[in-house]
């Protein structure tokens, strides 16, 4: 992690989330106070599970990977976080630790705000808090999803619903794809390395995919959304 300054390339003056023009030119002034932009690189870890949380992160730009760190050393990829969210808003409401952790999957930048100056804003700006309530109950209702997609689905229903829900389209033409490997797939889908590398060579026989190298592209979206759907 690299802290940036106003002389560095990349530097952002205002955070330009919506929430944040809620608020008084006293509150701004708060903000700006509590915060440090800072730089991370591709693999550095934004958050870590069980580690201490004094700041919340807003995503400037970049894409990183939400993730649960299981007892048996396997992983769940819980959602792509992309640029506009925050990460660690559950240490300001119900917990001083991370519950999950986060790493870079592009270059990222983001500013680190004490998570006392959030908690002072949404204690005395009801419009900033109701928009970050919103967004908090937004990323629930993708982890119920998620939850459900690996419980109730089959595995090439679970494949099907990751590469559709990582497609380019969905991250302003990022392709993501390029960024994970076989088994960060996996951990999206809940399923072995192994088995996650079947079922693409089997959606590319079938005329779904192609794929090169680390690159996937999708040939047949409504097929693969059938798939999806009936898991």
């Amino acid at each position: 992690m690299k802290t940036l300054s106003n002389t560095d390339k990349g530097f952002v003056c205002d955070i330009t989330l919506p929430c944040f023009s809620a608020l008084t030119p006293e509150e701004t002034a708060l903000v700006r106070e509590s915060r440090v932009q800072v730089a991370f690189r591709r693999g550095e870890n934004l958050a870590k599970q069980g580690a201490f949380a004094s700041y919340v992160l807003f995503i400037v730009n970049g894409f990183s990977r939400q993730y649960i760190e299981g007892s048996n050393g396997r992983d769940f990829n819980l959602r792509i976080i992309r640029p506009g969210e925050m990460v660690g808003l559950s240490a300001v409401f119900n917990r001083n630790t991370f519950g999950y952790s986060v790493v870079a999957v592009t270059g990222t930048t983001g500013f680190l705000i004490e998570k006392e100056a959030i908690a002072a804003l949404v204690k005395q700006n009801g419009s900033f808090a109701f928009s970050i309530i919103r967004r908090y109950c937004e990323h629930n209702t993708l982890l119920y999803t998620s939850l459900d997609n690996v419980l109730h689905q089959q595995t090439n229903g679970r494949m099907a619903t990751v590469l559709l829900s990582l497609a380019p389209e969905n991250f302003g033409g990022e392709d993501l794809f390029r960024h994970l490997s076989r088994r960060e797939l996996a951990d999206f889908a809940g399923i072995s390395t192994e088995g996650a590398v079947k079922v693409l060579k089997s959606f590319e026989k079938d005329g779904l995919i192609s794929l090169s190298e680390k690159s996937i592209a999708i040939l047949n979206l409504p097929r693969l959304e059938e798939i999806s759907r009936k898991g």
